[in-house]
């Protein structure tokens, strides 16, 4: 029965990211009466609102979006063992989609992984030279379809085409202490590399490269004022260009505009909705409205460009159910407004997508 349902999940994926438009203008299924035991949430908000976002599916192993041929069915009859039986997420940090393919930087397999929806592939690099990966820490896309990926151990940021063909490297001997995050804009004209150094050092910082590969300008130090760092952990880049940097150590998000002047910030720490514990990752849909992922709360919250409150998605569960996190890392947004947040401890990474307003009805009235 459940390799049942993930079959249809998969399937909803292709046809959503493969541009087939169907999946638009059909309704998922009605949530299923309550029962006793935790089924999970697949709808936000939950009936009787209208919802906004739906479960699609969760990525996790080659199955997940391949389908099998006629020779892997015949040993999977013989053998008993199925590919889609082995996962190839571990320990996934950050995600970068767009066009149909996810791109999940794995510390642990310390490579990149790429769903590829319209091939139907999974494959992944920075396994050989000169684009070695030792720990990804966070990726970033730019419309050109160039991946920047800022690796923490190596001190760099690696440029990638689509297919994994390296093209650059950012970052010479002594630039950066230890890059956490990166974003580009999205003409990739400036590459903005968050450089945390060590809890205890005062270097928290942006460091703005042009396309080049040339430091323009460095942006902070650690501190709490405006325009200042403590423990930053990712930037996002807004469609009008603004640079958002999630400040995690001061619990809030700080804009800048493309050459590193402040402009604002907000968000402050609490337990309750709208507030950060430990925000762990930042997305930016091309709307301008801000995701940040928070690891305490185990879900992503939703904000306008100046800090209101949208929409928060998901929960915190020691149970590996859909819109449930055990430890929430990256979060992205693609272009055609699905979310895919990850999960280090269940090991996935979940598709959510935008219900519009007239299949939103239709499920409002199917719970009411």
């Amino acid at each position: 029965m459940a390799r049942a349902v993930r079959t249809n999940e998969r399937r909803r994926l292709l046809l959503g990211l493969a541009g087939s438009g169907l999946l638009a203008s059909c309704a998922v299924a009605p949530p299923e009466p309550a029962a006793k035991e935790d089924q999970g949430d697949r709808l936000w908000p939950a009936p009787p609102e209208l919802p906004r976002f739906a479960y699609e599916t969760a990525l996790r192993t080659l199955g997940d979006i391949t389908e099998e041929t006629e020779q892997e069915k015949l040993r999977n009859r013989l053998t008993g063992v199925r590919r889609a039986d082995g996962k190839v997420i571990e320990k996934p940090a950050s995600i970068a989609a767009r066009d149909g393919r996810i791109f999940v930087g794995d510390s642990i397999r310390r490579s990149v992984l790429v769903f590829d929806v319209p091939r139907r592939k999974v494959f992944q690099f920075g396994l050989r030279a000169p684009g070695i990966l030792a720990k990804p820490t966070a990726i970033a896309l730019d419309r050109g379809g160039r991946l920047y990926v800022a690796d923490a151990t190596l001190r760099k940021v690696f440029v990638y085409d689509r297919l994994g063909l390296h093209l650059q490297t950012i970052g010479q001997p002594g630039e950066l202490q230890r890059p956490t995050g990166v974003a580009a804009s999205p003409d990739g004209s400036r590459v903005y590399v968050i450089d945390r150094s060590d809890n205890d050092s005062d270097q928290h910082r942006v460091t703005i490269y042009g396309a080049d590969g040339k430091v323009l300008r460095e942006v902070g130090r650690r501190g709490r004022g405006d325009g200042e760092f403590n423990l930053p952990v990712q930037a996002a880049v807004g469609p009008g260009g603004t640079l958002h940097v999630l400040d995690a150590g001061n619990f809030r998000v700080q804009s800048f505009d493309a050459e590193g002047r402040f402009l604002r910030s907000f968000g402050q720490v609490g337990t309750g909705l709208g507030r950060f514990a430990r925000p762990r990752n930042l997305a930016c849909d091309d709307e301008g409205r801000l995701y940040v992922s928070d690891g305490a709360f185990g879900n992503v919250q939703i904000f306008t460009p100046e800090g209101a409150l949208l929409l928060a998605i998901g929960r915190g569960s020691r149970r590996d159910l859909p819109g449930c996190y055990g430890l929430v890392s990256g979060v992205a947004v693609d272009e055609t407004g699905r979310i895919y947040v990850a999960d280090q401890l269940f090991s996935k990474v979940e598709v959510l997508r935008r219900v519009g307003e007239q299949e939103g009805r239709k499920l409002q009235q199917a719970a009411a």
